[in-house]
């Protein structure tokens, strides 16, 4: 009986008729909205990208019912796709995936495959929208920026040491420069803590160091979510 989810509506180009088409257009773009509203579940999405996603389906469809058994225009409207991704600002890892999936649905609906479409569609959904209930620990979220203000005359090469090797796994300095007409100077680390529960005490620990002087301490820019 599951079989017939894998049974297209219709078999042939010769057999595409209005109705046929407007039944695909149909599903493609109800597709589209379920996958836009999953794509956007929890996250800020721009209005263009949400209504692109609810499109793509519907134009892939179309595109590939034109190019029906044409070796040469499929390979010429694929040179067309590789394009857009060059005119396009990169995306993060979650807007190509969303992106990639419109196209695919696309390409099922196309050849009439709208069960399975919708089915595979529909699990894809559900599984992105419960990833944003699951937290991925990940080695980056313990990578923090830390800047330490210190007065000329304390030698910053070692002295924080024994510091960084209690509550860091590696720090590295990354930065350094002068300030208020060169009394002071500003640090610049990158750390990965060890635990966050002891940032309070590590921030105490280095304000006993550098006289009490400003310390900062915040997450990095985000630079390697986007493909």
């Amino acid at each position: 009986m599951l079989d017939t989810i894998f049974q297209p509506v219709f078999s042939s180009s010769s057999e595409l008729t209005a109705s046929v088409y407007l039944m695909c257009t149909l599903v493609s773009l109800a597709l589209g909205a379920l996958i836009a509203w999953a794509s956007g579940f929890k996250s800020r999405q721009s209005k263009s990208f949400l209504l692109a996603i609810l499109l793509i389906p519907a134009i892939v469809q179309i595109v590939i019912m034109l190019v029906n058994d044409n070796v040469g225009a499929g390979v010429a409207v694929m040179g067309a796709f590789s394009l857009v991704r060059f005119r396009s600002a990169p995306g993060s890892a979650k807007e190509i995936v969303s992106i990639f999936l419109a196209i695919a649905t696309g390409l099922a609906t196309a050849k009439g495959y709208l069960t399975l479409a919708a089915a595979f569609v529909i699990v894809i959904c559900v599984v992105m929208v419960l990833s944003n209930f699951v937290k991925f620990k990940e080695s980056d979220d313990l990578q923090r920026e830390l800047k330490i203000t210190i007065p000329e005359e304390l030698s910053y090469a070692h002295e924080f040491d024994d510091l960084f090797d209690k509550y860091t796994k590696s720090s590295k300095l990354m930065n350094v420069k002068t300030t208020n007409m060169g009394s002071l100077y500003k640090l610049s680390y990158r750390v990965e803590l060890r635990s966050e529960d002891d940032v309070q005490d590590f921030i105490n620990d280095l304000r006993c160091r550098n006289g009490n002087l400003e310390i900062s301490m915040m997450i990095p820019p985000v630079e390697d979510r986007v493909l």
